[in-house]
Parts: C-alpha cells; sequence; structure tokens
C-alpha cells in the first residue's frame, strides 16, 4: 500500500455554492484514495511518506467533460461563423484528415501535452469517425497517465463524403472500440459517440443505445446548441415534442450514464427530463459565444437539479484552459442576468470551480473532491508570482489563479495519487 501526506493550503468544493479550506493542513491518500484531512499529524499518522508544498495550494484536478481532440488545429478558426456554416468550412475538412495515423499522433501529442499542462486531469473526448485513430488516441491517453472518455465518432447523414459512415460500418467499428477497450484501461475508457441527431439515422441511434446497454458504457453528444440546429431538428422530428425526447425515445438519455454539450434551448421540460434521468449538462461558454449560439440559462439547471460539468468544447471554444471557461462561465451568467432574466443569479466563483472540479468530476465516479474516499486527482499551484503588495485569503490566492494565473503557476499534478509528468 502507498501512503502519502500531502501538506499546504487545501481548497475544494465539496458542495455547490461554497469552498472548503484547510489552510497549512495535511491530507492523507491511500493507494490514490483520500482517507482524511487535518489540521495536525497523530502518531499514526507517521507512516505516511511526507510531501510538503508548504505555502502552495492544493486543489483537485480540472475535467472538461466536452472536446473534440481532431479539431485542436482549428482553435481560433471560424469564430465569424455560426455553427452549422463552421462545421462544414472548417469542421468537417479537418476531422477527414485523421485517417492519416502519422497526422493524428502528431495532433493528439500536442493536445495530450496542453491538457496536461493547463491542469485538466480528466477529459470526455469526441475522436473523429476514425476507428484506428481513436485507439491511437486512446492509447496516448493511456501512455500519459490522464483519465480520459474517449468516443469514436458516429455519422451516417449529413456530413462530407469523406466522413459519412455507412451504417453498418458505423456500428461494427463501434463495437470492435468497445471490445478492445472496455477493460483495458482503469483511467482510459470508451464512450457512445453520435455527433448529434442530423448526422445520425434512426437505425444507427438505436443500434448504438442497444450497444451502450451490452457493454454498460455512457453517451455523449449535442443539445439544443444552436438555433438552426435546433430547427432542423424540428424538421426532421415533426412529430417530437423537443430535442431531448428524440434522445429519450431511442434509449441516449440517462438510460446509461450521459453527457449532453451546451444545452442552451433546452425547455423548462427538457431541463426537468435531464434531472430525472441523471442527465450531465457540459456547460461551453466561450463555444456558446464564438458560434453565436446563446446563453445557457445555468441557473436553472442547478435549481432543478442537473448535474452541471465545464467543457472548453475545443475548438468551437478556443482555449483549453478551464480556468478561462470558469470565467467565461461566470461572465455570461452576468449577461444573462443583466440581459435577460434578472431571477437568474450570476454564478459565484465557488460555483463555477465547482463545476470545474467535482461537477464534471463526478462522471468518472468519486473525482473532482478532497472528501474522504475521493480519488487524489490535484494540483499544486503557485501563486507567488501573482502577489502583488498585499496579504490575500487562501479564497482570495484561489481567485488570483484563476482569473490572471497560467499554466506556469502549475508546480505538480496528480491523477488518482500518482505524481504525473509532461508527457512526451
Amino acid at each position: 500500500m502507498v501512503k502519502r501526506v500531502f501538506h499546504g493550503d487545501i481548497v475544494f468544493t465539496s458542495h455547490m455554492g461554497g469552498f472548503d479550506i484547510y489552510e497549512d493542513s495535511y491530507i492523507l491518500v491511500e493507494d490514490g484514495i483520500v482517507v482524511k484531512i487535518t489540521k495536525n499529524l497523530e502518531e499514526s499518522d507517521k507512516g505516511y511518506e511526507l510531501v510538503d508544498y508548504r505555502g502552495k495550494l492544493i486543489i483537485p484536478g480540472f475535467s472538461d467533460i466536452h472536446l473534440h481532440a481532431p479539431q485542436y488545429p482549428n482553435r481560433g478558426l471560424g469564430m465569424d461563423k455560426e455553427l452549422i456554416p463552421w462545421l462544414n468550412t472548417y469542421t468537417f475538412p479537418e476531422e477527414a484528415k485523421f485517417s492519416d495515423l502519422e497526422y493524428s499522433r502528431d495532433v493528439y501529442k500536442k493536445l495530450i501535452r496542453d491538457l496536461w499542462r493547463e491542469g485538466t486531469t480528466r477529459s470526455v473526448v469526441f475522436s473523429s469517425v476514425h476507428l484506428n485513430s481513436t485507439k491511437l488516441l486512446m492509447d496516448m491517453f493511456i501512455e500519459s497517465g490522464l483519465g480520459a472518455y474517449v468516443g469514436k465518432v458516429n455519422m451516417d447523414r449529413n456530413s462530407s463524403d469523406k466522413l459519412n459512415e455507412s451504417t453498418e460500418k458505423s456500428i461494427r467499428d463501434t463495437e470492435a472500440l468497445l471490445q478492445e477497450y472496455v477493460n483495458k484501461s482503469y483511467l482510459v475508457k470508451p464512450i457512445i459517440t453520435p455527433r448529434f441527431l442530423p448526422t445520425c439515422t434512426d437505425k444507427l441511434l438505436h443500434e448504438l443505445a442497444g450497444l451502450a446497454v451490452d457493454y454498460n458504457v455512457p453517451i455523449q453528444s449535442h443539445l439544443n446548441e444552436n438555433t438552426s440546429e435546433v430547427n432542423w431538428i424540428k424538421e426532421l422530428y415533426p412529430d417530437s415534442t423537443s430535442y431531448s425526447g428524440v434522445y429519450n425515445d431511442f434509449g441516449l438519455f440517462g438510460q446509461k450514464k450521459t453527457i449532453m454539450a451546451h444545452c442552451v434551448y433546452n425547455k423548462d421540460e427538457e431541463i426537468e427530463l435531464m434531472a430525472k434521468n441523471g442527465v450531465y449538462a457540459a456547460h461551453c461558454p466561450h463555444s456558446n459565444f464564438n458560434l453565436s449560439s446563446g446563453m445557457m440559462p445555468v441557473r436553472k439547471f442547478i435549481e432543478k437539479g442537473v448535474n452541471i460539468g465545464l467543457g472548453s468544447d475545443i475548438s468551437g471554444g478556443h482555449t483549453l484552459r478551464i480556468p478561462d471557461v470558469i470565467i467565461g462561465a461566470i461572465h455570461q451568467s452576468k449577461m444573462n442576468w443583466l440581459l435577460s432574466n434578472k431571477e437568474l443569479k450570476p454564478l459565484s466563483t465557488a460555483e463555477a470551480f465547482y463545476m470545474a472540479t467535482k461537477g464534471g468530476g463526478s462522471f468518472f465516479g468519486k473525482v473532482g473532491s478532497f472528501e474522504e474516499g475521493y480519488e487524489f486527482d490535484a494540483l499544486v499551484i503557485d501563486v507567488e508570482d501573482l502577489m502583488v503588495g498585499k496579504t490575500l485569503t487562501i479564497e482570495e490566492k484561489l481567485q488570483k489563479y484563476l482569473y490572471i494565473g497560467s499554466k506556469d503557476n502549475i508546480i505538480q499534478r496528480y491523477v488518482k495519487g500518482l505524481k504525473i509528468e509532461e508527457p512526451s
């Protein structure tokens, strides 16, 4: 058994809305699992190896629960377009390149290294439609020591000629991925990934739902992101009451653990269905602004009890840095409150931090907090270079890091108790 005790200023959010702060304290970890936090070590704790980060912040690692790995080269491109034109002009042509394994390896190497640099210890990832490059991406995540769910994208209609799959090939390749990777790694797992309803036939959706059940794996897709997309769904499914209802009818809406990205235009009954079915919402504020999609009414989801995490949504979003996404979520909530609905109270720093840690981390299990029994995913943060002219509280130091810090302030990264070095 590996027993370590980490010493520093410990900050996390065990609940939505407030920080748990343990200044100059110790967190005891056994085989990657948090045992307790204490102000003073007892005689019985002396068997633990001391890892001293005195004066540094120890916070949970960040979880990014929505990003597109093959879109990484497109960061910062096409930001003058809305969703559908952006997909056709930039995204689909780029994703078609991932039939080339060498090109895939080069991009994914940079992506995983930058996730590590920015302190993202767990990710929920869309790959491309290509089986072999998806396997490559999963193997590279496994080698890195970072945690991830990775999905081979499914599309058998309304895509480019180079990306459209036959229904049979889409199912066959997805099942091959599940068979090989469902038990290959504790930290890196497959996830069923229909891109979104317009690019998947009814037969494909039905078969994917069956695979999720047969292999006991989760599901991810997009929901109510953009007005043009929402109108398209109404044309494709005129008899359906809602976008969410279509997913639910196919068994892709919480029948197995599910993430739906964006959720900008959810009706109240859709939010209630998400809460009832335990469906996660991946809030992607940068992408929602960049592609003129809209502002997700996050407070409504919180009040209804929906699980919410944050997503960089590379490359609709322009940065992998989750602290920037935290601030984006706060800013968007303030504008929504100011311009749309005074009943939707803006997010606090603690609430947005919770979404980036325990909120999204809970999709992986007991991840994203330092409560007893949680996996020790952690970042050690040195904020000394951010301190100018005054003494700050622990909470103020964290806020400084979130708003004006960078990857250079992260001095160590841990996943399930193991120190993770920079991926090669």
